[in-house]
């Protein structure tokens, strides 16, 4: 069974919102907890997109996405990059970014932009 999203997110009530949301929308979605170990799930996984928070235990999320955008065979993977620092400074190579916190609407729309480019 594909997975559509992976989501690599430490809060636990974040995760399982998210997951939630995107269930009610009939989209699977995995989760790993933490930025270390991230690039091997996705590998592993072979989402159709993927949803990471920026700060994240053992490797940050700016760092798990420039790895990420260096792998050739996930250069081009839609990410949605979810913070609660705001807008301002963020790590570049994000398709999307969505503050937190974010409406159900708005997390569903930007998740359905971004599976129509997968």
């Amino acid at each position: 069974m594909t997975t559509d999203v992976l989501l690599i997110e430490d809060e636990p009530s974040i995760a399982e919102a998210v997951r939630f949301i995107l269930a009610r929308e009939g989209w699977r979605c995995e989760q790993w907890p933490e930025g270390s170990g991230a690039l091997d799930r996705i590998r592993a996984l072979s989402p159709r997109m993927v949803i990471l928070d920026l700060m994240l235990p053992g490797r940050s999320g700016a760092e798990v996405l420039a790895e990420l955008r260096a792998d050739p065979g996930f250069a081009t993977l839609p990410v949605l990059l979810l913070t609660a620092r705001g807008t301002a400074n963020l790590p570049p190579g994000a398709d999307r970014i969505l503050p937190k916190p974010f409406a159900n609407a708005d997390l569903r729309a930007v998740v359905r932009e971004l599976l129509a480019t997968a």
